[in-house]
């Protein structure tokens, strides 16, 4: 078992990791618009999500994979109003490759984000 950490997405807010890497599997840890410096990105569902994205795939570079090898995604959302233009950023790091994915509404997630992501990947 190995733990993944980078300096290029923000540092854990919390006892957990950025990712964990495991007989060629990566489980990230949920992140939300966090930048790399700590500072939340308190902006809409579209840039809060891209900034997620990014994040993750700095995490899953770091453990060796990218979103080309993500095989399920959880999605939390503080609004499901934000469904659509979260999925409209979801779609565009995604391309072509469409991972299995639960959404899921949630009352409230840290920072007061809007959306939060995780995601397994292969190595």
């Amino acid at each position: 078992m190995q733990i993944v950490s980078t300096p290029n997405a923000p540092q854990a807010i919390g006892p957990y990791s950025q990712a964990m890497k495991i007989n060629g599997i990566i489980y990230t840890s949920g992140q939300i618009a966090l930048r790399p410096d700590g500072s939340f990105l308190d902006g809409d569902i579209a840039e809060q999500t891209t900034q997620v994205f990014t994040n993750l795939s700095e995490v899953l570079k770091e453990a060796g994979s990218g979103l080309d090898k993500v095989i399920k995604t959880t999605v939390f959302l503080s609004d499901m109003d934000n469904f659509t233009a979260m999925n409209e950023v979801y779609a565009k790091f995604f391309g072509e490759h469409k991972p299995s994915r639960s959404t899921v509404a949630v009352k409230t997630l840290p920072k007061n984000a809007l959306v939060e992501i995780e995601c397994i990947a292969i190595a």
